[in-house]
């Protein structure tokens, strides 16, 4: 299986930082924010792996990581998208790469704890369809959220004010090679972008999509509060470690 992050975007919730750099490049305690990312499907055993980069410092990824040889890697991709059409949109772009088969996809300013080794395993003997990763939070009206009806998802719901569940859709999906189908029968929501939650909401109505609960934390780190908030619980569990 193939590797995808998605790192691209303008930043501008975290101006003025993002004025210099990629927000993906800003510290997370200790690392930059994309080696975390990169580091969940390295150490899941993913070993081919592109980065969807954009913004005003595209550039940064390529000083920052090179090749890719730091984390074990022959070579790393990149792709660049141009302005900020989505994340989906930002998947779309990475077609070719896919080559059809199955790919893991990772948003660049998501931060997991788990290791998703085992995930990647049952992925790859799933026949169709998709993956989706959840996590209990206490503010789930913040997220897209998953409504749960036994042991599937029948919908989610973008930010909704009345959640039907407390369950909160991470950045993290698995696809196979249809996905990019499904990306081109998509059109804008009111954002003007194209949603990943509509890529979602097709698996979930095809029947096909399967779901796992995250145990350990996650975080994005978007904001400057959920960037703290991220640093914060990187810097405890390296605590605990010492």
């Amino acid at each position: 299986m193939k590797g995808i992050i998605l790192a691209g975007g303008t930043g501008t919730r975290l101006l003025p930082l993002t004025k210099v750099t990629n927000k993906h490049c800003l510290a997370v305690f200790k690392k930059p924010m994309i080696y975390y990312p990169l580091e969940t499907l390295v150490n899941a055993g993913i070993k081919d792996v592109l980065i969807v980069t954009g913004g005003n410092s595209p550039g940064d990824f390529l000083k920052l990581l090179g090749n890719g040889k730091e984390f074990g890697l022959k070579e790393l991709h990149y792709t660049y998208q141009e302005g900020s059409g989505g994340i989906a949109e930002a998947l779309g772009l990475a077609e070719d790469f896919a080559d059809n088969g199955k790919v893991a996809v990772i948003l660049g300013d998501n931060i997991f704890e788990d290791n998703i080794s085992q995930a990647v395993k049952d992925f790859e003997k799933q026949k169709l369809g998709a993956k989706l990763f959840l996590k209990k939070v206490p503010d789930p009206e913040r997220f897209g959220v998953a409504e749960i009806k036994g042991k599937k998802i029948i919908n989610i719901e973008e930010k909704p004010k009345k959640p039907k569940s407390n369950y909160a859709v991470t950045g993290l999906y698995m696809y196979n090679g249809h996905v990019f189908d499904v990306i081109k029968t998509l059109k804008p929501s009111q954002r003007g972008e194209l949603e990943i939650t509509d890529v979602n909401n097709f698996y979930i109505k095809q029947e096909t999509a399967t779901y796992e609960v995250i145990k350990g934390f996650w975080s994005d780190a978007g904001t400057f509060e959920s960037l703290l908030r991220a640093s914060n619980l990187v810097a405890a569990k390296a605590k605990l470690k010492t």
